[in-house]
């Protein structure tokens, strides 16, 4: 859609907001008004654009009769060129996922328990971004392992206003490096483990119908580190959707109903993402970075200890912050996997 037919859209949603039979159907009212909130920016800046051309006309003409809008006019040139690339920047299409909240899984890979702790390490730095820019956070399950790390843990993180959690975290997803000396280790030698994170925009059940008849779901009784039981009941649940046979548990929760309602929405999630990429490649593209198989060489991003040093090979990023940034501090780097993706677009855009 190009910059006229946006104002044009824009012009009528005024409209249609502006009539209170709309807000009697509060469905159509908040779609409206989302669509309203997108293009407001647009408009705005375009609108803003337009008028210091206009300006930057007029004190061309009355440069002739008096020096001071002369400069003034250089002024106003000199102001276009930022706006221009400002407004291209927003007429890129947004991914449709930007603004919905996600649920993340991270996994342990190779390295045995140094693997899991390193995943609890992972876990409390996203944790800790999350908090940082006040977001909100929930473990929908988790498996520990016998020294305190996960073998596997589901998070569900919420955003608050406009910007979605996806829009920011969707760039973790793949496998994650870590080089340090292991808790385990006695002789002090440097180790190469590694962990797996995975990323979805979390799934209303508007987005996602899913046929009860699909599902096997088994309960069983949850299990603690080592094998101890945490639960005496037969609480945790095991869905089974068998058409594509993806498999969610859930046992974080005391009772069977929460943690089937818990899995249903790992589940959801799961799906719209397989659907996503079996009907667009482009999907699939965005998705590539994602983890396959928790490999060390199919890394994403390297954890140095020794040298406090972080690197995102994906785009060649940099820093010798870790502490900070395993404290939360995400970002540097996330805002360069951000500046990638923008060129990547504008390029596929001119």
């Amino acid at each position: 859609m190009n910059l006229d037919e946006l104002i044009k859209e824009f012009s009528e949603l005024e409209g249609k907001l502006a009539d209170p039979a709309v807000h009697a159907d509060q469905n159509q009212a908040r779609t409206l008004g989302k669509r309203y909130a997108e293009l407001t920016p647009i408009v705005s800046l375009y609108r803003e654009l337009e008028g210091v051309r206009e300006d930057l006309a007029a004190a061309r003409e009355l440069a002739t009769e008096d020096a001071a809008f002369a400069a003034e006019a250089q002024e106003l040139e000199a102001r276009i060129p930022a706006l221009e690339e400002k407004l291209t920047h927003l007429l890129i299409p947004r991914d449709p996922s930007d603004d919905k909240d996600i649920l993340m899984e991270i996994k342990a890979g190779e390295g045995g328990e140094e693997s899991a702790l390193f995943a609890g390490d992972l876990l409390r730095m996203y944790l800790r971004y999350a908090e940082r820019v006040g977001w909100k956070t929930e473990i929908i399950d988790s498996q520990h392992s016998d020294l305190g790390g996960y073998k596997d843990v589901t998070v569900a993180i919420k955003a608050k206003g406009h910007e979605g959690a996806w829009s920011r975290l969707k760039f973790e997803g793949g496998v994650h490096r870590v080089q340090r000396v292991p808790a385990t280790e006695s002789q002090g030698r440097i180790h190469t483990s590694a962990a797996g994170v995975l990323v979805y925009p979390e799934a209303e059940e508007v987005d996602i119908q899913i046929d009860p008849n699909d599902l096997r779901i088994d309960v069983f009784r949850s299990g603690g580190p080592g094998g101890q039981s945490v639960n005496t009941t037969d609480s945790a649940v095991r869905i089974t959707h068998l058409p594509t046979g993806v498999v969610v548990s859930c046992q974080n929760e005391k009772s069977q109903l929460q943690n089937k309602e818990s899995a249903m929405r790992v589940l959801r999630a799961r799906l719209q993402a397989i659907a996503e990429e079996e009907a667009a490649a482009e999907a699939a593209a965005e998705r590539k970075s994602q983890v396959r198989t928790v490999d060390r060489s199919e890394r994403v991003r390297t954890y140095n200890y020794p040298e406090n040093r972080i690197s995102d090979h994906r785009v060649g990023f940099k820093a010798y912050n870790l502490d900070q940034v395993l404290d939360g501090d995400l970002s540097a780097v996330i805002q360069a996997l951000a500046d990638a993706e923008m060129a990547e677009k504008l390029a596929a855009h001119t």
